[in-house]
């Protein structure tokens, strides 16, 4: 079996890759190294450096390709607001690119990693794919866009595709440099130097984290079966966990920050309909989970640490834009 796999060098590509090769594939991994890193690729792995935004060599790749994995894309919140442009290009312009290799290529199979971001605030917990989708950033807006184009594409060309809807993915090789983003990167760093954890709000809100070796198995799953053909999954773990819960089980002291707008109290997905069609259950507890990455908490030792001031300026934005009170109607309106 061969798969391509985008973004494999990046944290979620770089455990499927991992899974890809214990069940033998022969893997190829397309990555610009904006995010992932080159030591995250097997030595076994056929690796290819390229910019899935720009048509290349690198389509030549998807030749006798059996399944394409596409998680090449940039991610966090506040860097999309600054820089929307590059985030278009990166997830819409850059789906658009690996669709049109893959057909081109005849390739057999295509798994797109979507967002639950693509929910906004949502009205029912646990939340169905069949709920509303209302980004609130543009992040999340690139990624229901390549979602958009994913199952245009197979409607109109027949590809055989599956989206996979992620959680709030978490565990080992997340990444520890860049931008403000994921709690658990920023609170793992705050462990390491020995400053309190900066906790939004209240630290009630609940997140479904989803550990990623269960991630990795779900887009093996799905690339297999002919029963995800044309589907849409949510990938949860079955649960949701307060951020109160991961600081308790990290252990230290806290000082709060305030609520940002658009973010919502909770994040929970209804995995009923990929337990139907995948057999897919989340097998990693919170608890395991968060030992493990806790175990491997020295990757981190670099990573940079947050204080209070310093994401009150990396998220001024944020607020900015994110915090007024005000939204086209129908008929483009300001409501």
């Amino acid at each position: 079996m061969r798969s391509v796999v985008t973004g494999g060098a990046g944290f979620i590509g770089s455990h499927l890759v991992d899974a890809l090769i214990v069940r033998g594939d022969e893997v190829v991994v397309v990555d610009d190294l904006s995010t992932g890193r080159r030591q995250n690729v097997a030595a076994s792995v056929r690796f290819v450096e390229a910019d899935v935004a720009v048509e290349g060599p690198w389509q030549a790749e998807f030749a006798g390709a059996d399944r394409v994995f596409h998680l090449a894309a940039l991610a966090d919140i506040v860097p999309s607001i600054q820089h929307p442009r590059a985030y278009f290009r990166a997830n819409v312009d850059g789906t658009f690119n690996v669709l049109e290799a893959a057909r081109r290529a005849g390739a057999g199979k295509l798994v797109y990693a979507a967002s639950s971001s693509c929910y906004g605030i949502p009205d029912a917990y646990p939340t169905p794919e069949d709920a509303p989708l209302r980004p609130q950033y543009p992040y999340a807006l690139t990624k229901m866009m390549g979602e958009h184009l994913v199952v245009h594409w197979a409607n109109v060309y027949g590809m055989r595709a599956t989206s996979l809807r992620l959680f709030n993915v978490f565990g080992p090789r997340s990444r520890t440099s860049g931008t403000y983003g994921a709690v658990f990167g920023v609170f793992l760093a705050q462990k390491l130097a020995g400053k309190p954890f900066t906790v939004v709000g209240d630290g009630t809100q609940t997140r479904d984290f989803t550990f990623v070796a269960d991630v990795a198995a779900a887009f093996v799953a799905a690339g297999e079966s002919a029963a995800a053909d044309g589907r849409i999954l949510n990938v949860g773990s079955g649960a949701h966990q307060s951020v109160n819960r991961l600081v308790e089980l990290l252990g230290g002291d806290v000082v709060h920050i305030p609520k940002r707008p658009g973010e919502p109290d909770c994040t929970f997905a209804d995995t009923a309909r990929i337990s139907e069609v995948l057999g897919w259950r989340a097998a990693t507890s919170f608890e395991e989970g968060v030992a493990r990455v806790v175990g491997q908490i020295e990757s981190w030792r670099d990573a940079p640490v947050w204080t209070p001031e310093s994401i009150a300026e990396a998220t001024e934005d944020w607020f900015r834009y994110l915090g007024r009170d005000g939204t086209l109607d129908t008929e483009g309106e300001r409501a």
